[in-house]
């Protein structure tokens, strides 16, 4: 027996439907769906294609996760049948948020799509954030001011690429770089551009194929009360208002003169 056989077998009785129906609705013969739910043979990727899309539910968590230990109705499923996040809420109806700690970082790669790794996180409600699926990310390095390195950005997932607005910031989760804080353009069809309000770190392009997640920016976590430090832009334009001051003073000094 196996996870996928586990599976298929508990989906197949919560539907209420029997061996011979649902190999009808797979265009396969019962004995051969039989042997799936038994374990004696392996589904080809046609067939596991075809049982996830008629149970709504991804290939991935089929695949790898007991769906017997978790609530299959209390989850988000998401754009392409790829993947699905567990929603968990508290006792006055609120969704909490899982907050991705530095510790948990490393592993998120993996578990991204695990819902028993996303409900080891550490969870917090914020009434006030409105509808969506919201999760926390540790900020690292100082290439996105004001926000400070150990601070928490609370993201709102974003289904779509299409819905990535140019100029705002988004937790962007990739195959390659991990997981980052930019600000995010749509320069091309199938790439962004990813820019960071830091100007010492120059910008790059991540493909859209290599975009596992898109979080966009809701809210900042902090814990530091450090006076923010004036940048040049601001003080020159400080400098300028002030000049401009002096000699409207000139001015009304000589008119009066």
């Amino acid at each position: 027996m196996s996870l996928f056989s586990d599976n298929i077998r508990a989906l197949r009785v919560k539907h209420k439907i029997s061996q011979e129906k649902l190999a009808e609705n797979l265009s396969i013969t019962r004995g051969r769906y039989v042997k799936y739910e038994d374990g004696t043979s392996e589904a080809p990727y046609d067939i596991l294609k075809k049982i996830a899309l008629y149970f709504h539910m991804s290939i991935d968590l089929i695949l790898s996760v007991d769906i017997r230990k978790i609530d299959v109705q209390n989850l988000i499923k998401l754009e392409g049948n790829r993947l699905i996040l567990p929603i968990q809420v508290d006792s006055f109806g609120e969704n909490f948020i899982e907050i991705v700690s530095q510790k948990a970082k490393a592993g998120y790669l993996n578990g991204y799509a695990d819902p028993e790794y996303i409900e080891s996180l550490q969870q917090i409600t914020l009434p006030f954030l409105g509808p969506g699926k919201h999760r926390g990310f540790p900020v690292e390095g100082d290439s996105m001011p004001p926000h400070e390195d150990g601070s928490i950005i609370i993201g709102r997932y974003v289904e779509k690429l299409g819905d990535v607005m140019d100029g705002k910031t988004y937790i962007l989760i990739t195959k390659n770089e991990g997981m980052v804080y930019k600000r995010l353009n749509k320069n091309k069809k199938n790439s962004l551009v990813l820019e960071s309000d830091n100007s010492f770190y120059p910008n790059y392009e991540v493909k859209a194929s290599d975009i596992l997640e898109i979080w966009e920016y809701e809210c900042n976590i902090g814990r530091s009360d450090k006076k923010q430090e004036m940048t040049e832009t601001g003080a020159m334009k400080d400098l300028l208002l002030e000049l401009k001051r002096e000699v409207r003073e000139i001015k009304n000094n000589t008119s009066n003169a």
